[in-house]
């Protein structure tokens, strides 16, 4: 198949592309805005690859995507290009609503008039998040895929509304859609703005170590690998029209993930004296809109599809560390210095 990647440049789509060209036959078209988060280092070894072509494209500029359609006649859609940083949607919440909704519309309006003759040799696959769901009780059971939306932040309340659109796409117009929810990523190539990532710089730095409120809130957390091979099951093997939780079973509350990033780093990467990185953390004041905890049941993906993660929290946390230690060259392609 051709599969058109849109995000390939971000942390889960780079992670997607290289293995789809590791790991398949596959043609890949890559489609990145190359906002900040955005880096083709990341796919550097892969540049001379006659599988992959990339295109420098805003899904908000719909004669552009309407172009990329023409030009590379995809089998299928793999949407993961989204403003996806919380904090960022606060302070800045028009952002999230034109790239996540807008920029949806656009690419569900191509899909569709380039794909309108014969549907059904065509998949469009989605790429959401549990957020959209809002938040759990310590005891409450996880999300399944007919949890009610309940979104708490702009980006979640984007991603929903993106979720919507795609959905009413499939039902109106018989696009052959597929909406997948994951929990929190971590792995190689995170934009160091998200949780595991700043811990493991600061650390490097000797810098204080943020951590919201008490670092009491929950999150499941699954390594970006074993989501990108679910996302490829689900997209091959999926029912149109269906919805798949894909979750790590990998519960964290922060400060205890932070604890035991700063373990593994007490191992990696001693601080002179026997103290311990821990002693970094700095306890800050919690944002707006805080969800306190995310669970996924992905119990129907792994039934219908046999699909299982591959990586332990144990195995996952210590192979990201030791990744960001040997990443300088990717970080100060993005102007980030250790």
């Amino acid at each position: 198949m051709k599969i058109l990647v849109t995000g390939g440049a971000g942390f889960i789509g780079s992670n997607l592309v290289r293995q789809f060209l590791a790991e398949s036959e596959h043609e890949v078209v890559n489609l990145d805005k190359l906002t900040y988060a955005g880096s083709l280092f990341s796919m550097k070894a892969f540049e001379v690859d006659s599988r992959y072509k990339f295109e420098k494209v805003d899904l908000c500029d719909a004669g552009e995507v309407r172009r990329v359609f023409e030009s590379h006649h995809p089998d299928c859609v793999m949407h993961l290009a989204a403003e996806s940083h919380v904090d960022r949607s606060i302070s800045g919440p028009a952002d999230f609503i034109h790239s996540n909704v807008v920029g949806t519309f656009h690419l569900l309006q191509a899909a569709r008039e380039a794909w309108q003759d014969d549907m059904s040799p065509h998949r469009f696959l989605h790429v959401s998040t549990d957020e959209v769901y809002g938040s759990l009780g310590l005891k409450d059971p996880p999300f399944s895929e007919a949890t009610p939306y309940d979104p708490h932040s702009p980006y979640s309340a984007s991603k929903a509304a993106s979720d919507h659109l795609v959905r009413a796409w499939g039902d109106t117009y018989g696009l052959p859609v597929l909406v997948t929810h994951c929990s929190n990523n971590y792995g190689p190539f995170q934009f160091p703005e998200k949780l595991i990532p700043v811990v493991i710089l600061k650390v490097l730095k000797g810098d204080r170590i943020p951590v919201y409120g008490k670092g009491e809130n929950v999150r499941d957390w699954i390594h970006v690998e074993d989501h990108c091979r679910a996302l490829r099951m689900v997209l091959e093997r999926g029912n149109p029209g269906e919805t798949y939780n894909i979750g790590g079973n990998n519960e964290w509350k922060n400060i205890e993930l932070v604890r035991q990033l700063c373990r593994i780093l007490d191992e990696l990467r001693p601080r002179s004296g026997k103290s311990s990185h821990g002693e970094l953390i700095d306890f800050v004041m919690d944002r707006p809109g805080h969800d306190f905890r995310y669970a996924i049941d992905s119990s129907k993906i792994r039934e219908e599809l046999g699909w299982e993660p591959k990586e332990t929290a144990a195995t996952g946390l210590r192979q990201t560390v030791d990744w960001y230690l040997g990443a300088e060259e990717w970080l100060l392609s993005l102007g980030v210095s250790i």
